[in-house]
């Protein structure tokens, strides 16, 4: 399997949301009669599509307004909302800085140590409003964290790196025990992120309930030309979703996998689910609405990193509201509002009547799927052409 790259040398061909298309169906179904419903840990959210755990998306006014309209925004607990008490002025700060100053704002700004108190705080801000409240954090801080998480009535916990897996070996510092720390939590645990079937099949054995895909595909995240790792979302959400069906198969556990990053319309979110996601996770889509907190900046999680930042703040705009952007009306072009419309007509287009049946559709290799008949798109930059 692969291709020769070198002498004795070979490598897989991976694909990407760009190189895939999707085939109809024999039998087409009312896009009204689809179910794009997903269940993680036990409770099931209309809406499969999760906010991205970025101080640009959310913050408790936002986690509050996508729960209402049934899906999950996931509260960054290394960030802004969790290191000031008034985390307005500073997302101020960050959305008013220059291009060339902006990674630096943001390097000194995360200096301050996150406070355990404002963990708690953000916690019950969102739960007083009778939302859900899902929170991330790094391996690091995992244990520390995540009880304080759930004393004050999270109802996820997600550990999350660029890259995660459960033997992480260091000299300077004791590890989480992954399995032990799953073990020892009362509320689901996500962990993330991966791209690999091994790596994925053994986050799973620890007891995870849900696993999340992607090294680097955000749009702010520059982890693929700093550090050069990485997998295209189509190939590594292939292959963690079938470390998902043989451990399903093993165990009869059925672990969701949520595939993080890179979709930035309507259409890569259709082909996640058809290559095999349960859930999908976007940031920079989210980021362009009214009721971020980024005011139409985005930057990546790592963009803060002291000595190696691998994300960038970058300008997406502000074109409409939450609402809007996953129920619609669109009222762009480029697909990238209406995202719940767009995957239940794509569903009913390739006769799926739910998630599970959309992982089953046909996919072909497509690389002009963008570009074929779309010259007055492209010469008017409007539409796919933007």
């Amino acid at each position: 399997m692969g291709m020769w790259v070198g002498r004795g040398r070979k490598a897989r061909r991976c694909y990407g949301f760009d190189e895939i298309a999707l085939v109809p169906g024999s039998i087409t179904i009312n896009p009204n009669e689809v179910d794009t419903s997903w269940e993680l840990g036990g409770k099931r959210y209309k809406v499969p599509i999760l906010a991205a755990a970025m101080d640009g998306v959310v913050d408790v006014g936002f986690a509050v307004a996508m729960s209402k309209l049934g899906g999950l925004a996931v509260l960054n607990l290394e960030g802004i909302q969790t290191r000031y008490d008034n985390p307005a002025e500073i997302l101020k700060k960050i959305a008013k800085a220059g291009p060339g100053e902006a990674t630096r704002l943001v390097q000194s700004l995360y200096l301050r140590p996150v406070k355990e108190k404002l963990i708690a705080k953000r916690i019950r801000q969102i739960k007083a409003k009778g939302a859900t409240a899902i929170v991330s954090t790094i391996p690091q801080h995992a244990e520390a964290f995540g009880h304080i998480a759930e004393e004050a009535g999270a109802d996820v916990f997600i550990v999350q790196s660029t890259v995660i897996s459960v033997r992480h070996l260091s000299k300077e510092y004791s590890p989480v025990n992954l399995k032990k720390f799953v073990a020892s939590m009362k509320i689901p645990v996500a962990l993330g992120n991966c791209v690999t079937y091994s790596v994925a099949l053994e986050l799973m054995e620890t007891g995870a309930s849900a696993i999340l895909v992607g090294i680097g595909p955000g749009a702010a995240c520059t982890t693929r030309g700093v550090l050069g790792i990485g997998v295209p979302q189509v190939t590594a959400t292939s292959d963690v979703a079938a470390a998902r069906d043989f451990y399903y198969k093993k165990t009869s556990r059925y672990i969701p996998v949520i595939t993080d990053g890179g979709m930035d319309s309507g259409g890569d979110i259709c082909k996640a689910f058809a290559i095999g996601a349960d859930a999908v996770m976007v940031g920079s889509a989210f980021a362009r609405s009214k009721e971020a907190p980024g005011k139409g900046y985005h930057w990546g999680m790592a963009t803060s990193h002291a000595n190696l930042p691998r994300g960038t703040r970058i300008y997406v705009g502000t074109t409409g509201t939450l609402e809007e952007i996953i129920f619609g009306p669109a009222r762009l072009d480029d697909g990238s509002q209406n995202l719940v419309g767009a995957l239940m007509t794509s569903m009913g287009n390739v006769g799926a009547r739910d998630i599970r049946e959309m992982q089953l559709t046909e996919i072909i290799i497509a690389p002009s799927i963008k570009t074929e008949g779309k010259l007055m798109q492209r010469v008017q930059r409007v539409g796919m052409g933007k």
